[in-house]
């Protein structure tokens, strides 16, 4: 019997069904006689505790193209938020659209009626309508704001959060600047989205090599399937700027630079780095870590990473490219106006191994070879579950897909310890084991090969509890996973200083592990990243029940 509490999976389908009949409200929508710049999104703006907000279409330009965007304040991306912990904050959020609409908070730890998923934690904005979020200030970081409803992310309803610390602010620097990524398609949303179900190869512009095509067409899979969505259609964006329109940072010599970088994209992971500087990352998620300084780090869709950099008299670039390398935005940092370094070239795009399923070219898994067990599997087989990975690997040592033969330091999970100890130092009284599951040839995605809309009840913990979160991919996939309304702690041999994180990249063929503790009561997200992916079935809901909420 369906779980009287889990969310009303009919009004959820009905919310997505009356969005993806407005299939041209990009085209139609009214827009404004006036027109507001790219925002400048820097640091400087004072923390406030009252935040008016409006989400409506907006005029942008784009590769020297004009286009219909669903802006914030008229701009996209929408305004930097920056609160103060500790404070108590007020955001009214108009909705100027033809359709509903909401705005969730990602990364922050509120009430569940405050985090803004329509159909599950509250009922959403509807065209005309107003709602106020208002809820208390209880972390402090480097955050970022999206719209939870139908594919309004990708069409420009996103903007970045910064958090001020209580009390003496514990990273040291004299100069910061947002660097937000994202990803822009002059095509419907919908229309992506569709093209994808007719033909999952749709926009990738590279076949897979002759030599090994029918081995990997026997398992329905393509070793090019690095990215859903690619330079095909996308133009990547710094701050809601191209790559032509090169976003400038200016510093002062001397001075130690935060860069807040945050992976805003509907779609999209970026291999991120400055050629000639240094980056030492100190913040992962929001949450402080020991600096690890690299050349490079691959950040997924809705992570975000603070790194300090502290730059010599000259001009950087700062370069970020695509997963799957079919295009990259950059920008500039640099000591006065005007100056700019050489752009890198495009790097050869990956292909994916045989590793990368799990398995090696004997048909062995790497598990296999070191005398590890197969996982047991409990979870329904179907139409939308290609492959069961039966020799799931621990890749926190890996750096992502594409960098792990690079010739200099790349950041991988291994290395992210946390700065505090964790607040609960209690073992996991259970371990829970979810399959990361899909069938890109029907572009099906799914948990336990059980599409949402299938779901007929919530993944159920007990306030209170510690969890083991056991994630496996059998995908050929890279999934940031992202667990709203709580902190995940990172596995990965730290202990008390295992990392916090809200978004982890499970790897293709990866089995990663965090533990949870469910102390947040209420019904919860818990979804692939990938825009598309969760629109297509990789979504589940989590309710933390107390005693008096399951009666």
């Amino acid at each position: 019997m369906p779980d009287k509490n889990l969310l009303t999976r009919r009004r959820f389908l009905f919310d997505a069904a009356t969005v993806a009949g407005t299939g041209g409200l990009l085209a139609s929508l009214p827009l404004p006689a006036w027109a507001v710049p790219v925002p400048d999104l820097q640091s400087d703006a004072i923390a406030s505790d009252f935040f008016d907000l409006r989400i409506g279409p907006t005029r942008i330009g784009v590769n020297g193209r004009n286009a219909t965007a669903l802006g914030i304040n008229g701009s996209v991306p929408g305004p930097l938020l920056r609160f103060r912990e500790g404070e108590t904050v007020t955001l009214d959020v108009h909705n100027d659209l033809d359709a509903d609409s909401s705005l969730h908070w990602h990364g922050l730890l509120v009430p569940t009626d405050m985090d803004g998923v329509p159909g599950l934690s509250f009922a959403g904005i509807r065209p005309g309508g107003t709602y106020r979020y208002r809820f208390d200030v209880i972390q402090n970081g480097t955050y970022w704001y999206h719209s939870h409803s139908g594919l309004q992310e990708q069409s420009g309803v996103y903007g970045p959060i910064i958090i001020d610390a209580a009390g003496p602010e514990p990273i040291e620097f004299d100069r910061e600047f947002i660097v937000l990524l994202s990803d822009w398609t002059f095509e419907d949303p919908w229309n992506v989205l569709a093209n994808l179900k007719r033909q999952d190869d749709y926009y990738n512009g590279r076949r897979p090599l002759r030599d090994v095509a029918s081995m990997w067409s026997e398992m329905r899979m393509s070793q090019t399937d690095i990215a859903d969505v690619t330079g095909l259609t996308y133009t990547y964006l710094l701050n809601g700027r191209d790559a032509t329109s090169n976003w400038t940072g200016i510093f002062k010599l001397g001075e130690r630079v935060r860069l807040r970088f945050i992976n805003g994209s509907a779609t999209s992971f970026f291999n991120v780095r400055i050629p000639g500087l240094e980056m030492t990352i100190v913040q992962a998620d929001g949450q402080n870590i020991d600096p690890v300084s690299v050349e490079e780090f691959q950040i997924g869709v809705a992570e975000t990473y603070d790194a300090i950099v502290t730059p010599a008299d000259e001009a950087y670039t700062l370069m970020a490219e695509s997963m799957d390398r079919s295009g990259f935005v950059r920008g500039t940092l640099a000591p006065r106006a005007g100056m700019a370094a050489v752009v890198p070239k495009l790097r050869e795009p990956p292909n994916l191994k045989m590793r990368d399923i799990g398995m090696s070219h004997n048909g062995m898994g790497d598990h296999a070879m070191h005398g590890m067990e197969p996982v047991e599997h409990n979870h329904r087989r179907g139409p939308g579950v290609a492959n069961l990975n039966d020799m799931p690997l621990n890749r926190l040592k890996d750096p992502g897909i594409g960098l792990e033969s690079v010739q200099h330091r790349a950041l991988c999970y291994a290395d992210l310890r946390s700065v505090v100890k964790n607040s609960d130092s209690r073992p996991p009284g259970r371990k829970l084991e979810i399959h990361l599951t899909g069938n890109m040839h029907r572009y099906m995605w799914s948990f336990d090969g059980v599409k949402f809309t299938e779901v007929e009840s919530p993944i159920v913990f007990e306030y209170g509890e510690r969890v083991r979160l056991v994630l496996v991919n059998d995908t050929m996939m890279s999934h940031p996973i992202h667990l709203h309304g709580m902190f995940m702690e990172l596995v990965n041999g730290n202990g008390a200083h295992n990392p916090r994180k809200h978004t982890v990249t499970v790897k293709p063929a990866e089995r990663l592990e965090v533990d949870i503790t469910a102390d947040a009561p209420g019904h919860w997200a818990f979804h692939c990243h990938l825009l598309y992916h969760m629109k297509a079935g990789m979504m589940q809901s989590v309710r933390v029940s107390r005693a008096e909420l399951s009666t």
